[in-house]
């Protein structure tokens, strides 16, 4: 059985010029304003308040880095969480949402300790654009030793039916409700296997 036994906060980011060094393998969590991605390390972890959830989507600017330990029957392994700000919503100036836009590309595809990218959809709308530009970028800039999982938020929010039709279209998309803790074990479980083998 794997879990997540230990995990904390570590440091927030504004830039490049002030990341923590590299050498940890590390799963960068990104998506939409809102998608749920704090509230999904969270679950993850095991841990109510560990990432901080804004109440206005957009408004976290920073990179922030977690330390976890994973075990799997009576081995540990180490990990780095890292929270990468939403994309969408930020009520900021073009010219600073730009700029926020370069350094974070210019992070993801130059940091060599991510190992796997988690890409957070909204289950109610699963074919925006910006998901879609996302899912295209990560799939141009990935190396042979990283990974993508997608992962479909908020899944208690459809009925049967809208389930069915999500199935359908990505079979192979993890579908997680952290409300429900629904679909948490299963994408603890791929996370580790991504990073571990």
């Amino acid at each position: 059985m794997i879990d997540v036994v230990e995990a904390s906060f570590i440091t927030s980011s504004s830039s490049k010029n002030n990341l923590l060094e590299e050498g940890i393998s590390e799963v960068a969590f990104l998506g939409r304003s809102n998608v749920g991605k704090s509230s999904f390390i969270n679950a993850l972890t095991n841990k109510k308040n560990l990432a901080k959830k804004s109440s206005t989507p957009g408004k976290t600017r920073l990179i922030n880095f977690f330390e976890v330990v994973y075990k799997n029957d009576k081995e540990k392994y180490m990990a780095r969480f890292v929270d990468l700000p939403g994309f969408g919503y930020a009520k900021v100036s073009k010219s600073l949402q730009e700029e926020w836009s370069k350094s974070l590309t210019d992070f993801i595809s130059s940091r060599v300790s991510i190992r796997t990218f988690v890409h957070l959809i909204d289950a109610r709308h699963p074919f925006q654009k910006i998901d879609k530009d996302v899912r295209e970028y990560l799939n141009s800039i990935k190396r042979e030793d990283q990974e993508i999982i997608e992962i479909f938020t908020k899944m208690d929010k459809l009925n049967q039916k809208e389930l069915s039709k999500l199935k359908k279209e990505f079979p192979s998309a993890i579908m997680i409700s952290n409300l429900k803790r629904r679909g948490i074990k299963k994408a603890n479980e791929v996370i580790f296997h991504s990073l571990f083998g």
